[in-house]
């Protein structure tokens, strides 16, 4: 069954490399025409060539014919290309390849497929990956997710990979939440190391940043079971403790007061603002994704975020 990737980004990119090991798959890139040229992303993933069996296009209507569709896009517009694709859309499987909570709605990406292509089989690939790492074959295990079983056990079959392993889960909520939460921890765990804080500092902000990421997750109604695999506690680890991660690093500059490049996208930004205000509305306790909602926005210093914390009413665990 044909399969296209649509995004040029890096961790698009990657998949589609590791993908074409397995058959032929197109890569969808708003601007190919480097990458045509020199079967390589020098840009987003240097050092990694393309398979043979991977095509690189700028024609979109060529990458929508394929029958399953992983959507590497960026989250926060997610929604208008469905919007402005719907009809090309119907009845494909569409794989969200992306993390984050809308800022708009508070929706996941599953949530934004069914929303916007309602006759879509609709899934979420996601987990503790970096894009070199599949890119290069290196080991790697995500969860697959989606809320029909025998659409889950299909594309785990198809997307695996000799390196790339996926479990499956038809908690596509769970699977949703612990990739966007775990990004406003690693932004907080980056601003803790890049003001000096320190190695134990940054394991307790994991560790009840991980309490936050459970208590949103009951709210929402998914499965404690699922943040503790690969699409919650797994990312959370690598996420928190690796350079490689955007959000930790935006966290960094944060934490060292260095300006971070507007031009990367850190889907933890808007995630940790869109999810600050349903904790609000629910009154949810999610304290570090407050501090870090106000770190972002501005309306909190380093010393004020840490503060806010470390001055909060002793508790049990």
């Amino acid at each position: 069954m044909s399969i296209s990737v649509l995004g040029g980004g890096a961790f698009g990119t990657a998949l589609a490399i590791a993908l074409a090991g397995q058959g032929p798959i197109t890569l969808w890139a708003r601007d190919p025409s480097d990458m045509e040229t020199k079967r390589e992303n020098t840009k987003r993933l240097p050092n990694c060539p393309f398979p043979d069996q991977m095509a690189v296009t700028g024609n979109l209507a060529q990458a929508l014919s394929a029958q399953t569709i992983l959507l590497a896009l960026p989250m926060q517009k997610l929604r208008s290309f469905l919007r402005d694709h719907a009809l090309d859309l119907n009845s494909k499987t569409l794989v969200a390849c992306c993390k984050g909570v809308e800022l708009a709605t508070g929706a996941g990406p599953v949530q934004i497929i069914t929303e916007e292509v309602p006759s879509a089989h609709a899934a979420i690939l996601t987990g503790p990956s970096f894009a070199a790492d599949i890119a290069r074959g290196l080991p790697t295990a995500l969860t697959l997710a989606s809320q029909d079983e025998d659409i889950a056990r299909r594309l785990q079959k198809q997307l695996t990979t000799p390196t790339l392993r996926l479990y499956r889960t038809t908690d596509t909520v769970g699977a949703e939440l612990g990739g966007a939460l775990k990004n406003i921890v690693a932004i907080a765990c980056g601003t803790a190391m890049g003001a000096g804080m320190g190695e134990s500092a940054r394991a307790a902000l994991m560790t009840r940043g991980y309490a936050e990421m459970q208590r949103m997750a009951a709210y929402r109604g998914a499965d404690a079971d699922t943040l503790a695999g690969l699409s919650g506690f797994g990312d959370l680890t690598l996420t928190c403790t690796s350079e490689g991660s955007r959000n930790y690093r935006l966290g960094l500059s944060l934490g060292r007061g260095e300006t971070f490049d507007a031009n990367t996208t850190v889907e933890g930004a808007a995630t940790a603002r869109a999810v600050a205000k349903v904790a609000k509305t629910a009154g949810l306790e999610m304290p570090i994704t407050m501090a870090v909602a106000g770190l972002l926005d501005k309306s909190l210093d380093v010393n004020a975020a840490v503060n806010s914390l470390l001055n909060r009413p002793l508790k049990e665990e």
